[in-house]
């Protein structure tokens, strides 16, 4: 299975609906999602699709990318692995050691 990126999406599409794109033109999805803004529920403009076993990514890409849908052409490639974002907690300082001294045990003899 292979996990397309669509970009420029109009904000009126919904996950049925890009699902709906891709069915129309011969394609059996697994999934379609469109990504929303996690305080308003709006879309982002941007989601993906998964598509099947059976279907050609190549192609689906070659039609989909650049297709005008509601005024806007879509982008579409192959979805990169998503990164990691770093943001666990890390005591200290963040520079992989914790504590405000230098390895002194916080007690100074002069």
């Amino acid at each position: 299975m292979t996990k397309l990126y669509v970009g420029s999406l109009p904000y009126s599409i919904t996950d049925e609906s890009l699902l709906q794109l891709f069915t129309g033109k011969g394609y059996k999805p697994v999934s379609a999602r469109v990504i929303t803004d996690r305080e308003t529920g709006r879309s982002r403009g941007y989601g993906f699709v998964e598509l099947g076993p059976d279907d050609d990514a190549a192609k689906a890409i070659a039609e989909f990318n650049g297709l005008n849908v509601e005024g806007r052409a879509l982008q579409v490639n192959e979805a990169r692995p998503q990164e990691s974002r770093g943001g666990g907690h890390r005591p200290g300082n963040g520079r992989g050691f914790s504590g405000g001294r230098s390895g002194r045990g916080g007690r100074r003899n002069y």
